[in-house]
């Protein structure tokens, strides 16, 4: 494999092996772990039944979080940007003030 290991991960107790640079593995085991949570709080409500369906409900909730979590960050980003903006215009100003 050009650079890269591979990982074992669990999921729903089954095991996959999965190519994975070694940079990445803790990454990888992390959204693993995250995954098989998810994965168990649906099987475990018993709303959803059968492997498959409980794997797409599980995904569909975590883009979902993922969604609204990158909603936050770009309204941050956005606000920032503004109080940058706000700032340099009272550079700007106090600059002008002081020269006169």
């Amino acid at each position: 494999m050009n650079n890269q290991d591979s990982l074992t991960i669990k999921v729903l107790e089954k095991e996959y092996r999965v190519a994975c640079p070694p940079e990445e593995k803790d990454d990888l085991q992390a959204s693993a772990t995250a995954l098989n949570e998810k994965l168990r709080e649906i099987k475990e409500k018993g709303s959803v039944i059968g492997t498959e369906r409980i794997a797409v409900m599980a995904a569909l909730n975590m883009s979902h979080d993922m969604l609204s979590n990158r909603a936050i960050v770009d309204k941050h980003t956005e606000l920032n940007e503004r109080i940058d903006s706000l700032s340099k215009k009272i550079d700007s100003t106090m600059r002008e003030i002081t020269l006169t």
